[in-house]
């Protein structure tokens, strides 16, 4: 028979739990799982849904039946997480948070730890109530004019701003979603150990409250040195993708075949490699030109492609190179006609996995390619066909309006305010006591958080801060597929003895040290799973070993349950283990070890912290 969780707890702790087929099943399960998530072979909602169907598969050895597999879309934490998605959503959409910024921005000036502060103060108490993800989203295109207006570089603002909008989600239970689940797993387990029970609003906003300002104050005085200037103050986006390498004009010349073709016609004639990102006719500019427009002798192409086509386009019939320094004039022109920004791959974007088409984008985004970071990475030459992934930054030129709406869209984080934001600036103090409603409903416990967070949505909904087909726009599902995903495995976990064995094998390893320097132990060891798979896979697979774990060596349940929630929701070591991270590598310029190197000395700082605080506050 499997030995669970509390059979564990009945032994002693030099007993050691059978460990059963249907445990090293549950293993080979989590394995893959830890593998899919790493490799990001598939995207990590599909990986969620698969992890479903191979555990009900597995029923016989895994106790998941079809029912339990799907548990995790009826889960409380999954609704709630869901709702407050939503919440935030109507929040963004009143350009409350931006204006925060902006204002911040007002004080800040050219003094680099003033622009720290700022970015810091703006981020950190919002993230507390609003779901950081989109804070940070909102927050990029602030920060980096802030950064511009100033002459600072982007590098060593953006950084900061992820990491103050995790430590910020610390203040609340609805800071992140990895509290709201880590809360319903508490709960659960709650059953088996007296210690544990659900969180409330601010059960550990005072611990919260410290790690934000010692975070804050290592960010301000000591991070920004250790941050390189990998993007230039007011940095020149056409040297800084090496655009000059890879544009030219060309003019269509009289008696060309291209005359009186589209573009998309005429696309095929100079080859599949070459992008047009504009056409000139008669001095009037078409930026980001649809395939059906049409061409005209005398009209000048300025095109996208790599070195070599570049060279080619000279044996093309009917068309004249004018040279490629015309045409970086040309794309920076002043001109109403189009900016030239950086769009960032959101988390839930489409764009996700798909092949970059500089033709199909201008069609759908009404914005022309001009370069890509990819992981980071500038790519020069061939961008047609790259795999897109989240983090990825586009640089494009696209008209004043389009940005706005892209500003909109969740497809892309624009980097770069647009010139004419369009936001319900009317509907903010309505969507601001919507939100303080939520919260107090929450806090003086007369409604679960569910509810107050579902009755929230509906209020936004009917006062109007939010249009009914704007609540699907504001969840990030991939988000609510891997809770569902993740949940049904804790559970087959926690059942079938996982949980207990490899608690045991803790206890057995360092049941030796000090019961302080187990709990510092679990809150590394979090950190460190959730830098190559999501924090909140981190919290479902540790929550029940670290508890198991406490029993086992006479400790407090509750505290080991809080080192993991606190390690799994601040993530500094790199750009994988915490979407915002992500959110800020392209238009940072940053390099992997970037993080690693402001993130390290924080990480180990805020773990202690951490830890001495809990020994206080709730007892080893």
């Amino acid at each position: 028979m499997p030995v669970s969780v509390c059979d564990f707890i009945a032994q002693t702790t030099v007993s050691q739990p059978d460990l059963t087929t249907d445990t090293l099943v549950v293993f080979g399960v989590v394995g893959l799982a830890l593998v899919l998530f790493l490799t990001e072979r598939l995207p990590i909602d599909v990986t969620a849904i698969l992890l479903i169907v191979i555990l009900v598969v597995l029923e016989p050895w895994t106790g998941v039946d079809p029912a339990t597999g799907i548990s995790g879309f009826a889960n409380e934490a999954t609704i709630t997480v869901l709702a407050m998605l939503i919440l935030s959503g109507g929040i963004s959409r009143t350009g409350l948070v931006q204006e925060l910024g902006r204002r911040m921005a007002g004080f800040a000036g050219d003094s680099l730890r003033r622009q720290l502060f700022a970015t810091v103060a703006a981020t950190g108490p919002v993230s507390g109530f609003l779901n950081n993800t989109p804070v940070v989203a909102l927050l990029v295109p602030v920060v980096t004019d802030v950064a511009n207006r100033g002459n600072t570089s982007p590098s060593k603002l953006l950084i900061p701003l992820s990491y103050a909008s995790q430590m910020g989600g610390m203040l609340t239970l609805i800071g992140t979603s990895t509290n709201i689940l880590a809360s319903d797993v508490s709960a659960r387990l709650g059953s088996q150990y007296p210690e544990l029970h659900r969180f409330s609003m601010f059960e550990f906003t005072k611990l919260g409250v410290i790690v934000l300002l010692i975070g804050s104050l290592y960010l301000i005085f000591v991070g920004h040195y250790l941050l390189p200037e990998r993007v230039p103050p007011r940095a020149d986006y056409l040297e800084e993708y090496d655009i000059e390498d890879y544009v030219a004009d060309v003019a269509v010349v009289p008696g060309s075949p291209l005359v009186g073709q589209t573009v998309r016609e005429a696309t095929a004639i100079l080859g599949s490699d070459v992008d047009i990102v504009q056409v000139v006719h008669d001095e009037a500019r078409s930026v980001a030109p649809r395939q059906a427009t049409r061409l005209a002798e005398g009209d000048v192409l300025v095109v996208r492609t790599d070195r070599d086509a570049i060279a080619t386009l000279e044996a093309v019939e009917g068309v004249e190179p004018v040279g490629r320094a015309t045409a970086v004039d040309d794309l920076t022109a002043p001109t109403e006609a189009g900016i030239i920004t950086e769009l960032v791959v959101a988390l839930d974007s489409r764009l996700v996995g798909e092949r970059l088409d500089p033709e199909a984008f201008r069609e759908e985004f009404n914005a022309a390619v001009l370069g890509l970071r990819h992981h980071g990475e500038l790519v020069g030459e061939r961008i047609v066909g790259t795999h897109l992934d989240v983090g990825d930054t586009l640089l494009v030129q696209a008209p004043p309006d389009t940005l706005d709406r892209l500003a909109r869209r969740d497809d892309v984080i624009v980097a770069r305010e647009p010139p004419r934001p369009e936001y319900r600036a009317d509907k903010a103090p309505t969507a601001v006591a919507i939100m303080i409603g939520v919260v107090a409903v929450a806090a003086l416990e007369l409604y679960p958080i569910l509810v107050a967070a579902l009755a929230g949505v509906v209020a936004m909904v009917v006062t109007g801060v939010l249009e009914p087909n704007e609540l699907y726009d504001a969840v990030e599902w991939d988000i609510i597929f891997l809770l569902a995903g993740v949940i049904p495995l804790g559970i087959a976990l926690e059942q079938t003895g996982g949980a207990a064995y490899l608690a045991w094998l803790v206890v057995q390893s360092a049941g030796f040290l000090p019961t302080i320097v187990v709990l510092w132990l679990f809150y590394v060891l979090t950190g460190l799973l959730t830098e190559v798979i999501s924090n909140n896979a981190s919290v479902v697979l540790l929550l029940p070993v670290a508890a198991a774990a406490a029993t086992g060596i006479g400790s407090n349940p509750f505290a080991f349950v809080l080192a993991v929630t606190f390690a799994a929701s601040t993530a500094f070591l790199g750009p994988i283990g915490y979407q915002t991270n992500l959110f800020v590598y392209g238009p940072g310029g940053y390099r992997f070890s970037d993080y690693a190197r402001i993130g390290a000395p924080l990480q180990l700082v805020l773990s202690i912290v951490t830890v001495l605080g809990i020994a206080t506050f709730w007892g080893v």
